[in-house]
Parts: C-alpha cells; sequence; structure tokens
C-alpha cells in the first residue's frame, strides 16, 4: 500500500470517542492525547508513524503556535502533513507561561490531527453550531455552511498573519463583516488560497508594507 492508501485506512478505522468531560459547561469533548491514544495501534497496523511538531510563529504583535502533524509510511517512505494553529492568549490566570504555551500547543495539535485523519469537530461545544437544528439547517451544514470554530478561527488568522493578509481582506472575499461570520466552506477556500502564498519574513513586517494590498495576489479558488 501507498502511503495515502494506508492514512485512508486510519481515517476509516480510526475511532476517538469524545471521553472527557467538562464539569463547567456540561459537555463531553476530546483531547489531543485521546486521539494519539486511539491511533496507535492503527499506525502498528499499516507500519506507520506520526510525527508531531510545533512552530512558534510571531506575527501582529502576537505569538502563534502552529502545530504540524506529519502521517509517514515506514516502508515506502511518503508522507502527508497536516497543520494547527492557536494563538497565545495575553494572559491567563492561574497560568505561567509553559503553561500558557503548552495550552495553546495541545489545542493547535489536537486541530492538526483532525485535519489529518478527518476527525469532525464541528459539533463540539467550541463549535457555533451546537445543535441539532431543522432539517433544512442540517442540510446546510452538509454544504458548508455552518459557522467556523474558533479553532478554524485561530488557524484563518495565524496562516493569513503568517502570509500577511489582511482581515478584512478575506471578509470582502466572501462578503462578510468580520473573519467569525465566515462558514466553513468559505474557511477551506481561504486556507486553500493562503497555503500557495509564500510566508512574510520579518524584514517584510518590518518594512512596513500594507496588508490589504496583498488581496489581490490571492490564489483564491
Amino acid at each position: 500500500m501507498g502511503v495515502y492508501e494506508k492514512l485512508l485506512l486510519v481515517q476509516t478505522q480510526l475511532k476517538a470517542p469524545k471521553n472527557q468531560d467538562n464539569v463547567f459547561g456540561g459537555f463531553k469533548y476530546r483531547s489531543c492525547e485521546d486521539i494519539l491514544e486511539a491511533v496507535k495501534p492503527l499506525l502498528h497496523e499499516v507500519n506507520a508513524v506520526l510525527v508531531i511538531s510545533d512552530d512558534i510563529i510571531a506575527a501582529g504583535g502576537r505569538t502563534y503556535v502552529k502545530a504540524t502533524a506529519t502521517f509517514r509510511d515506514v516502508e515506502g517512505g511518503g508522507q502527508v502533513e497536516a497543520f494547527g494553529y492557536a494563538r497565545e492568549p495575553e494572559s491567563r490566570p492561574k497560568m505561567d507561561e509553559a503553561q500558557v504555551t503548552g495550552s495553546s500547543s495541545s489545542y493547535a495539535r489536537k486541530y492538526a490531527l483532525n485535519g489529518l485523519f478527518c476527525i469532525d469537530d464541528t459539533r463540539d461545544p467550541d463549535a457555533t453550531n451546537t445543535g441539532q437544528g431543522s432539517k433544512a439547517q442540517r442540510g446546510q451544514q452538509k454544504a458548508g455552511q455552518e459557522g467556523i470554530t474558533p479553532g478554524q478561527l485561530a488557524a484563518l488568522r495565524g496562516e493569513a498573519d503568517s502570509k500577511g493578509v489582511g482581515y478584512q481582506a478575506i471578509c470582502q472575499r466572501y462578503g462578510k463583516k468580520r473573519l467569525e461570520e465566515l462558514t466553513v466552506l468559505d474557511f477551506k477556500k481561504a486556507m486553500s488560497g493562503l497555503s500557495k502564498m509564500p510566508d512574510k519574513t520579518p524584514e517584510d513586517f518590518n518594512a512596513g508594507y500594507e496588508q490589504q494590498s496583498m488581496f489581490e495576489d490571492m490564489p483564491f479558488r
């Protein structure tokens, strides 16, 4: 089997239920550790390894954690990557700086794993639409018209910042006033377009270029 066939097998067989309880919010969720525990036996079965790494990205005066999840075929050497982003909060009560970064890392890694293994978290409590809704609403969700989750929002902001693209430019492209109003379909298109752009260097940011002008160069589909 090739690397994509092995990844497909893992994606279709992976079961990572939401076994964690948030007693304050009254909901269940899955953690990064839950996904890792569930995927290890499948990795052994297909003779593949999973490597997760973090990069710290500074952009626009804020700090982001970019997590990279890499599925690597031990036999053939091929690999597939997925990314997740989380912005560090400026402050978090009762947490030191290391804990703040660690929390952001776990969040970013979880969403990188979600992307790699096709885990749908749109029904998680951090999604903007958590209810069943009407039949018409469920049909819209299937079409990608549900609102983006906070995790997707953080990923989009991180990618836009690293490419030097203003948030308002993305909003204008999809006819929205704020990034929070984007749909999942908008998010996927925007991330696809941004991924085709080169990252801006610290020298670019220091040069004081106009972010909004980058909008015309975005290779949106």
